[in-house]
């Protein structure tokens, strides 16, 4: 038996291979961001060639920095930005339109359509989640109605659809494998999550044919087996999930109550809630954790649409900085009351407002104001939409009292001790924050026979440091307050 888990981590703004001892200890990691391309108002794509040569190279590179080769693998897992949909020739394996992402809101009035003819209600109880531009099965829509005789090639069974790891994983097995796992199909609003299986209903609503879909797996399950031709050696494929349900998974959260808080290009904050799909009172998703032996775990997850991705447009959009790692020596240098609040609904609020047609501002400006209250602004606006979170949790019953985050964000200490105050909660941090990886290789572990059980993996993880709330509980209620009305003012209601 190899030595190593090898995990591909396919984010929004880049993509990362990180490879593992069996231990579970990071060896190597290559990291390469893409471009990001905004055709219109509110539109956000990838071109899927940029997603599949960088997950090859970064698996070339981690190999090369390790002086391995592939046979030295055990198993190897992919973890993928949620959501994003990719419709491909089945027989030559080359996108017909570029993948469009989970923050993309061009089906907006769609959506609207569907909530205004009541369908929502059925379409939350089978799948969990709501009428919103976020989920997959809009965007397949969009792109069958869109693209020339993309609907005809559809019926006659030339195309498929798949999220990001389904698309990789059809790639890397030369198309011998279109396959996808329970926590990925729960994200496509085209899965009965109760059921387990693809909803005829649905697809009937979206108008997409049966023949498109991957098929449905185990969170660890034999996907398929990567080609030498692409690694250097037969590789199997042993895991998938999406990187939030990964990241759950890398934190251990096996327990129904714990919590973890994922800040990357977005925020998720997610719930396990065991064997109960709860029916949530305050427009937060009931999703698939992950599925183990034909066994469902359910969880409760908050989405934020932007979280890391405000600190990238404060350094590439405003060029307020040079490097993300100057936010946090700015914000100690600043005043928490400085009065400046942004809100960055660059594509529209996610949970619990569910408003695709809001766009951010910033408030409280003054003549004082300065790079670093901005900058501030941007890392506490993180804070409020988790408290936000938060807050909905409470309202369904479920608030969780200790929160395990992970993500680049969690460098921050600066952000976790502003975030452990505005939570008025304790917040811990892991020995590693490659927890989204890491979950993928702990399922291909698994599967493998490299960990035992899930209390095996349990015993893996490690804290790092802990984070508990210092704020008074009257500042963190004025804090918030502002924030709250923040919101307000940017809804798309007023306008």
């Amino acid at each position: 038996m190899g030595s190593y888990l090898l995990s591909i981590d396919q984010g929004t703004t880049s993509t990362r291979a990180v490879l593992f001892a069996v231990d579970g200890s990071v060896k190597a990691i290559s990291q390469i961001e893409f471009p990001q391309y905004f055709p219109d108002d509110g539109w956000v794509e990838h071109n899927p060639e940029d997603i599949l040569s960088t997950s090859i190279e970064c698996c070339r590179q981690v190999l090369k920095k390790e002086s391995i080769t592939a046979s030295d693998i055990v198993a190897m897992g992919i973890t993928n930005q949620r959501e994003t949909t990719i419709i491909w020739d089945k027989k030559t394996g080359k996108a017909i339109y570029n993948a469009i992402v989970w923050q993309d809101r061009r089906t907006s009035q769609y959506c609207q359509q569907l909530k205004d003819d009541g369908v929502e209600a059925m379409l939350n109880q089978k799948t969990g989640l709501l009428a919103d531009p976020y989920f997959s099965a809009t965007k397949v829509k969009w792109i069958l109605d869109n693209v020339d005789g993309a609907r005809e090639r559809a019926g006659k069974g030339e195309l498929l659809f798949g999220t990001v790891d389904s698309f990789l994983l059809w790639h890397l097995t030369d198309g011998q494998s279109h396959k996808t796992d329970a926590s990925n199909a729960s994200r496509t609003m085209l899965f009965n999550i109760h059921r387990q299986c693809w909803d005829e209903e649905l697809l009937a609503l979206f108008d997409i044919p049966a023949s498109m879909l991957p098929e449905v797996m185990d969170s660890a399950d034999d996907f398929g087996v990567a080609n030498a031709a692409v690694m250097g050696a037969a590789v199997p494929i042993l895991a998938m999930a999406g990187d939030q349900q990964a990241a759950l998974f890398g934190q251990a959260c096996f327990q129904s109550g714990m919590a973890k808080s994922t800040y990357g290009t977005g925020c998720f904050l997610m719930l396990n809630t065991g064997t109960e799909a709860l029916v949530s009172k305050n427009q937060l998703l009931t999703t698939v954790a992950y599925r183990l032996n034909g066994e469902v775990t359910y969880a409760l997850e908050g989405s934020i649409f932007v979280a890391g991705a405000a600190i990238q447009w404060l350094r590439d959009g405003l060029k307020l900085i040079e490097k993300t790692d100057e936010v946090e020596s700015l914000a100690r240098d600043t005043s928490l009351s400085h009065g400046v609040y942004m809100v960055p609904a660059f594509t529209g609020l996610g949970a619990p407002y569910w408003d695709p047609d809001a766009r951010g501002a910033i408030f409280g400006l003054t003549r004082k104001t300065g790079i670093k209250e901005i900058v501030t602004a941007g890392l506490q606006s993180v804070c409020y939409q988790t408290k936000d979170l938060q807050k909905s949790m409470e309202v369904d019953g479920v608030r969780p009292i200790s929160l395990r985050v992970d993500g680049g964000m969690a460098a921050n200490a600066w952000f976790l001790q502003f975030l452990s105050d505005i939570l008025g909660a304790r917040v811990d941090v892991p020995k590693l924050i490659e927890t989204t990886a890491q979950g993928v290789a702990f399922m291909a572990g698994l599967r493998s026979g490299v960990f035992s059980s899930l209390e095996h993996i349990e015993s893996i993880w490690s804290l790092d440091a802990s984070y508990e709330p210092v704020m008074s509980k009257a500042e963190r209620d004025n804090f918030y307050a502002g924030w709250k009305k923040a919101v307000l003012r940017v809804s798309s209601d007023l306008k």
